[in-house]
């Protein structure tokens, strides 16, 4: 991707974020987020609420922190340093997570509307779980793609998980009731951005 293409998704995506922010703002509660957050806790089972549970444990801060921590130290030791110092670089999508939910302020889900499986304090909009999921995730993705050295079947075994869990993870998010679509929506076109500049100066270091 060139220069000029980079810059062109970023404002595309800028765009797309601003005017979801501006209809949340507008909406906090709708009938949108309502059909879709039924729709997908239509069935709720013990079993799978576990499931859900473990898959959105993944974007937990001290869990997601663990996983990058661990991921770059395995890139140092088998002498990827660049993928190892630029897997260091996703943390920082804590602080645009923690920004955005305090400029944001949307409230949570409530009992009134969804069924809550797991309770959480902070504000909703946008998902920093889903804006963890794509970056981290994403950029494992990108990363099998290229690292042709790796041997297939960990590539394989990687990206099959990384694509798991960039679905099933902000998924989870609705299923368990922390979060409306919108949320999700936001946090994807933020971690699309974030991603994007991080897999461009990847390639161009």
């Amino acid at each position: 991707m060139n220069n000029s293409a980079r810059l062109l998704y970023s404002i595309l995506l800028v765009i797309s974020f601003a005017l979801l922010a501006f209809f949340v703002g507008q909406h906090p509660i709708n009938s949108f987020d309502l059909a879709i957050s039924r729709w997908v806790q239509q069935s709720h089972q013990p079993i799978l609420d576990q499931v859900m549970i473990m898959i959105s444990a993944f974007g937990n801060v001290a869990i997601a922190f663990c996983c990058m921590a661990i991921t770059a130290i395995l890139f140092f030791v088998f002498k990827f340093k660049r993928e190892a110092w630029f897997t260091i670089a996703i943390s920082f999508t804590g602080l645009f997570t923690f920004v955005l939910k305090r400029l944001f302020s949307r409230p949570r889900p409530t009992e009134e509307y969804v069924t809550i499986i797991e309770n959480y304090r902070n504000n909703s909009f946008p998902s920093g779980h889903t804006l963890s999921y794509v970056v981290f995730f994403g950029f494992m993705i990108l990363l099998m793609r290229r690292l042709t050295t790796v041997p297939n079947y960990i590539r394989r075994s990687v990206s099959i998980f990384s694509y798991l869990m960039f679905i099933a993870g902000p998924l989870s998010r609705i299923y368990l009731g922390a979060h409306w679509f919108t949320d999700i929506l936001g946090g994807f076109l933020i971690g699309a951005l974030y991603l994007l500049h991080l897999y461009y100066y990847y390639k161009k270091s």
